[in-house]
């Protein structure tokens, strides 16, 4: 499984934003190929989901990977029910 977390330029917060979802994933037991990149590159990037904000799911309308999104990118109990709800 294949997740990108998104965010405006890709540095600093798809960073932590993947930081803390590999940390949820982990304590799922989910194994998962988890990336942080900028909002263009994941519209040309396979993946299986993409986590980022409401904001810019809007501007992945075309991309085939189901977007999950999270408001809090620092909360692991927002991340981990997103995560829930939409992986397994």
């Amino acid at each position: 499984m294949k997740i990108l977390c998104v965010c405006g330029l890709g540095q600093g917060t798809s960073l932590i934003l993947r930081m803390n979802v590999e940390t949820v994933l982990r304590e799922m037991g989910i194994s998962a190929d988890v990336e942080h990149m900028d909002v263009s590159s994941a519209s040309g990037t396979a993946a299986d989901y993409i986590i980022t904000s409401n904001e810019l799911a809007q501007s992945l309308g075309g991309v085939s990977a189901k977007i999950i999104v999270v408001n809090n990118y620092f909360d692991q109990g927002e991340i981990k029910a997103a995560l829930e709800e939409n992986i397994r």
